[in-house]
């Protein structure tokens, strides 16, 4: 869905996650409130066939960052048509300054999302009713999901990917992107230093190790002994780089690892426990509901190819 002043790589991204190719179940149609010329930021514009009847059947709709959200209101014909498309069912997602959009619509009140750090200030003063997270990349709230600046569309993009066609296509996705396949939704999106940390990357190394450790024990004093920093030191500059603790970023690893041993081998569930390092069939089961939501079995049969 693109607005007047729509901003050049907030529109192409979600084009280029969900490209209509054969490897992937999507059709993608760029639509604007009316058909025809478009003007864009930064010098370019975008001419589209369709107007709001194009998202009469869609079942996700983007809605790209655009110039000067804080003064321009989104047209009422746009807002209409997305609060029916909620009404349906259809899920909604916002890039960036996007957001302001579908705040005016009503729809994130009472919900956390977050937008382009430049202007949460404005958007948290015009929309009192949202609970606005400015330090993180994207927010998802089910049927409506907010992301940051531009790049953090991709993470959005890749999130919802994941959701719904499993972890092997949103890997080949990012693959084919080279974008890093998975950046946490909680990972902060700007950080206030004049100066950028030096050791943004320092224990990337034992990050490296660990998902190769995975099915072996794996405790912080392991992890900070690789890295040849003290536990507390491991912990605190962990967390800076990755926005998880430690412990929590291996369970997420092996539940990732999990996810691809699911979808792509004949390895029974137990099989995939302890290649994961999570011992048994019902530890595997409890951390997959708990994150996940589902179970391992459920998982496989809505991901197996072929199925």
């Amino acid at each position: 869905m693109v607005l007047e002043g729509a901003k050049p790589l907030d529109v192409g991204i979600p084009a280029q996650v969900f490209t209509t190719r054969p490897s992937m179940p999507y059709s993608v149609r760029v639509c604007g409130v009316n058909a025809g010329l478009v003007s864009g930021a930064d010098g370019l514009s975008y001419h589209v066939d369709q107007g709001l009847e194009a998202l009469e059947g869609a079942d996700l709709i983007f809605i790209p960052g655009y110039l000067q959200p804080d003064t321009h209101p989104a047209p009422a014909a746009l807002l209409d048509a997305l609060r029916a498309a909620h009404a349906r069912g259809a899920k909604l997602a916002a890039i960036s300054t996007g957001a302001f959009a579908l705040a005016e619509t009503g729809l994130l009140d009472g919900k956390r999302a977050t937008t382009h750090w430049h202007y949460t200030a404005a958007f948290s003063e015009r929309f009192t009713n949202v609970e606005v997270n400015e330090g993180v990349l994207f927010v998802d709230e089910g049927q409506v999901l907010t992301s940051a600046g531009a790049a953090s569309g991709i993470d959005l993009c890749l999130h919802i990917l994941r959701a719904e066609q499993g972890l092997a296509v949103a890997n080949h996705a990012a693959r084919r992107l080279v974008a890093a396949p998975y950046r946490s939704g909680g990972q902060a999106q700007f950080v206030p230093r004049s100066v950028p940390d030096p050791s943004g990357e320092r224990f990337s190394a034992t990050r490296e190790w660990a998902l190769a450790h995975l099915h072996e024990p794996l405790t912080i004093a392991a992890l900070a002994g690789h890295a040849l920093v003290s536990q507390r030191t491991f912990s605190r500059a962990f967390l800076d780089e990755t926005g998880y603790t430690p412990m929590r970023w291996v369970m997420r690893a092996r539940l990732d690892l999990a996810r691809e041993l699911l979808e792509n081998s004949q390895l029974s569930i137990d099989e995939v426990a302890t290649s994961v390092g999570l011992g048994t069939g019902t530890n595997l089961r409890l951390h997959f509901r708990s994150v996940l939501g589902t179970t391992p079995s459920e998982y496989r049969r809505t991901f197996t190819k072929g199925e």
